[in-house]
């Protein structure tokens, strides 16, 4: 089984994510979540293709004001932005073809 990158407990600002140039895809999630975890295979999968894209994996919960500004509800989310505006989202993404539409957004 592949060691998965942990979800960051250390957020940027929203301010700081929408001053990101290009394409960024911000993923809400919890490393205890069970549809987090079923939904890592799929999600590295789409990622092989955008290896150039910006990947951030925030912890997300009550009381953390990233997940908020998005009005993030379940996890895990998906938020594809490019120069700072949000272009497409993905929740709780069951296939890689959900994932790889929203990167055509890009």
């Amino acid at each position: 089984m592949a060691i998965r990158t942990p979800y960051s407990t250390k957020a940027p600002s929203r301010a700081e994510v929408d001053a990101l140039p290009g394409a960024t895809v911000i993923e809400f999630g919890t490393d205890w979540c069970g549809y987090c975890q079923g939904a890592q295979p799929s999600i590295e999968k789409a990622f092989e293709a955008h290896a150039g894209v910006r990947h951030l994996k925030i912890e997300d919960g009550p009381g953390r004001p990233l997940g908020r500004s998005f009005k993030v509800k379940l996890w895990p989310t998906l938020i594809f932005m490019r120069d700072g505006a949000e272009v497409a989202r993905v929740v709780r993404p069951t296939s890689v073809e959900q994932i790889t539409d929203a990167f055509a957004s890009l």
